[in-house]
């Protein structure tokens, strides 16, 4: 497919710099650039490569314009306009409809129109199946489940019974959406399961990574809102809400119960606790471990970052010989007459403050 630079413009409201009928039929990298295709230009560390590139036009903000030396679209926000030119060059999502002749599709299934199933899919009973949706080879969708209209299921995607998916949602290979809440009691004999009687209710235009798993509630339904991105190997335990248009990174675990807001960014392998709450645009840094509820919209953080391992040590020498440091404080509060309270009166401002 090949679009000129003004139809690209015209479509998604960019500005047209140089020869607005110089074709592209693709995308590519700003360096070294390919003719015929577009780059585009974010990092100001590479705005040093307009002059060389290859490439037949390039996107750039407004402030970076007067650098080109070539053809361009000037856009408010150039990788986010890069990302819906590439979309139209995307041929991965494009598939012919039909039914698979192993795939397993139930008798009183309900499938839209211009689905395609794969093979060796299982479509148990009642399940309902979105017009123009996609479910790849060795996928899963149990009873009862539905799929809106133009979801996508790579392949090998567990859905068990029940679950539900708003429209335009991605899940890719490995994931089990539904499975069992780890919920256990202890009886007289030892472990006894709780049943887990609800489900998982995802909204729209979410995105959920390969091998992750998101566990059905036990009562309520576990809940993941309009415009989630979940990264891979994510695990969100039963009944947990994760709000509109939050972005989880990969390694993420939360624990049973937890709410987390909208619009918040969640990095790699933090650990996050049950029964808490994470307020509306909380930004959760990587490898954290949030063990109370964050209320308030900020930046958090913790544990110790990476350091020449000689460092490392001492630092974690150090932490080991605070309860000792403590003591001899206190023995020398006691010594001056500094009493208890009065210091934790200072902890209190030092923490809150």
């Amino acid at each position: 497919m090949n679009y000129s630079l003004g139809e690209l413009a015209q479509r998604f409201g960019l500005e047209v710099a140089g020869d607005a009928a110089v074709h592209i039929g693709g995308v590519c990298t700003l360096s070294p650039g390919v003719s015929g295709r577009i780059g585009f230009l974010a990092n100001p560390r590479y705005k040093s490569t307009l002059a060389q590139t290859q490439a037949s036009a390039v996107i750039v903000g407004r402030k970076d314009a007067g650098s080109l030396t070539g053809n361009g679209l000037i856009a408010r926000d150039p990788y986010y306009a890069f990302a819906q030119v590439a979309r139209l060059f995307d041929a991965s999502k494009r598939f012919e409809p039909g039914v698979h002749a192993t795939a397993v599709v139930a008798a009183d299934a309900q499938i839209g129109e211009g689905v395609y199933i794969g093979p060796l899919v299982i479509v148990e009973s009642g399940a309902r199946v979105g017009a123009h949706s996609y479910i790849g080879a060795s996928s899963f969708v149990g009873s009862g489940t539905t799929l809106g209209t133009a979801c996508r299921l790579e392949a090998r995607v567990h859905l068990n019974a029940g679950v539900t998916l708003g429209d335009r949602v991605q899940i890719q290979p490995g994931a089990v959406i539904g499975s069992r809440g780890f919920g256990n009691v202890m009886g007289p004999k030892g472990w006894e399961e709780v049943p887990q009687l609800g489900s998982v209710v995802i909204g729209s235009d979410v995105e959920i990574g390969a091998n992750t798993t998101i566990d059905r509630g036990a009562i309520d339904d576990t809940v993941i809102a309009n415009g989630v991105r979940l990264d891979n190997l994510i695990m969100i335990a039963h009944n947990c809400r994760i709000g509109e248009h939050t972005a989880i990174a990969a390694m993420t675990g939360i624990a049973g119960s937890t709410r987390i807001g909208a619009r918040c960014m969640i990095g790699g392998a933090v650990g996050i606790n049950g029964h808490i709450e994470i307020g509306d645009d909380v930004f959760i840094l990587g490898r954290a471990m949030v063990t109370q509820s964050l209320p308030d919209k900020g930046v958090y953080g913790s544990g110790l970052p990476i350091a020449p391992a000689k460092d490392w040590r001492k630092t974690v020498a150090r932490v080991r010989r605070l309860g000792k440091l403590e003591d001899r404080v206190r023995a020398v509060e006691q010594h001056v007459g500094l009493k208890g309270q009065e210091q934790d009166d200072d902890d209190d401002v030092h923490n809150n403050g």
